[in-house]
């Protein structure tokens, strides 16, 4: 049986001391995806190395047990669901690559975890993520004015001293009307990444204060509208609400929401890419057709995923073969899709994205670690829910099941997703500190 950390044993914060930056830096790498699981990997191989000498030796473990449970929980729900669709895939290697491949995030999981074990680690966790939250945000605001990212500029120089070649050649632009700041256009990602981040950023804000949090809401509000994602606006919009109650109280969060659609308006009128995507969304009013353009042909992807699932309940077509089972799912083969052309590589949605992947089984893997963390939240008490409430807040509207999503068994999506869930975890059941400001994360009264 492992050995659980004693309350007062210094020994285990020692050994493990990287571990917080090794979060932060997976982050900070995430413009850059090769690098990112690279450095994502190479973490995990080492957590999970200095795992086995600390059990071998019969060292104490830096976390506390219900986290270890909690975090198996997670990766149990993540992980079963690929490895049970694998044996009748339709693309067997890829579903089993995957699934070989996924088994990192266990390590990886525990690593979050015993960083956010003490509060000297959560400290220097939430408060760097906010960090890179705020740079990110200031950045794409510098594109807005500038008409170009530095950070972006900086990562294009180089690249191109080193190789000689653009960090994203025009050929492989994908959005290059929004304001895509550090990611570039070749990887439309801020808004999303932003909308996932911004708990963890406007509850750092909160504890300087009201006007502080509005701030910070308002400048992370305008780069999100400007990246132009719709399900990253929704997801904000969510943020916004739970966050904005606990700093504000209800009649100031009132007078915020007046300013937010002051300021809406101002770049509405300013901006042109966010007038076309505002355009594009009340395009939903008028029919299935006007719904299907306004969702950039997402009803079509919908309904080739229900065909899917319908074909295949029990396990799916396996992880990551949607865009093999798409060209008998088509519900419109002879037409030209509205997202441009190919076929459709994932649904789009977590619900539909399990099911026509993973089956009903699944799903149901899925439902039971969602159960796991509420389970974990109300048998927990008042200062653990305040530590960990962000990185809840955070996770909960990256897999909000109302919205468009990502590909959540995609490297890069999967690997946000999990990361959330190691932060609450680790909030939620790390080593209480009296001062670490995780019991009272905001200062502001609430009416």
């Amino acid at each position: 049986m492992p050995n659980w950390p004693a309350e007062r044993d210094p020994a285990p914060r020692r050994a493990w001391a990287w571990t917080p930056w090794w979060v932060l830096a997976c982050v900070a790498l995430w413009p850059l995806p090769g690098p990112a699981e690279a450095l994502l990997a190479l973490g995990a191989l080492a957590v999970l190395a200095q795992l086995a000498v600390a059990l071998a030796r019969g060292r104490t473990l830096p976390l506390d047990r219900r986290a270890a449970v909690l975090a198996a929980a997670v990766f149990a729900a993540y992980w079963l669901p690929e490895a049970l669709s694998a044996p009748d895939a339709l693309d067997r290697g890829r579903a089993l690559k995957e699934a070989v491949a996924d088994l990192r995030y266990l390590p990886f999981l525990c690593g979050v975890v015993i960083a956010l074990h003490d509060p000297a680690g959560r400290r220097t966790v939430f408060v760097g993520l906010a960090l890179v939250a705020a740079a990110w945000t200031v950045d794409a605001l510098l594109q807005a004015v500038a008409g170009a990212s530095p950070l972006f500029l900086g990562l294009d120089a180089l690249r191109r001293a080193t190789s000689g070649e653009p960090f994203c050649p025009a050929a492989e632009m994908l959005a290059p009307d929004r304001i895509n700041g550090v990611f570039g256009a070749c990887n439309p990602k801020l808004g999303l990444v932003l909308a996932s981040l911004s708990p963890l950023a406007l509850a750092a804000a909160g504890r300087r204060g009201a006007l502080a949090w509005s701030a910070a809401a308002l400048a992370l509000g305008a780069a999100i509208l400007l990246a132009g994602a719709r399900a990253a606006w929704l997801a904000y919009a969510f943020v916004l609400a739970f966050s904005g109650w606990r700093a504000l109280g209800g009649r100031r969060l009132l007078a915020f929401a007046a300013a937010g659609a002051l300021a809406l308006a101002v770049l509405y009128l300013a901006s042109p890419p966010v007038q076309q995507r505002l355009a594009r969304t009340a395009a939903v009013l008028h029919g299935d057709a006007g719904l299907d353009d306004a969702l950039s042909g997402r009803v079509r992807i919908w309904q080739g995923a229900a065909c899917m699932a319908a074909a295949h309940p029990v396990n799916g077509v396996g992880v990551r073969g949607f865009r093999l089972a798409w060209e008998d799912c088509d519900p419109a083969p002879g037409e030209a899709p509205a997202w441009g052309g190919g076929g459709a590589y994932h649904a789009h949605q977590l619900l539909l994205e399990l099911l026509s992947e993973t089956g009903t089984v699944g799903l149901l893997l899925w439902l039971a670690g969602t159960w796991a963390v509420w389970r974990s939240w109300r048998g927990a008490d008042a200062a653990a829910r305040a530590r960990a409430r962000p990185a809840l807040l955070a996770l909960a509207v990256t897999v909000f099941p109302l919205n468009t999503h990502l590909a959540f068994y995609s490297t890069f999506w999967g690997g946000l997703t999990l990361l959330l869930a190691g932060l609450y975890a680790g909030a939620l059941h790390g080593r209480p500190g009296a001062g670490d400001g995780d019991a009272a994360p905001y200062r502001a009264g609430r009416s």
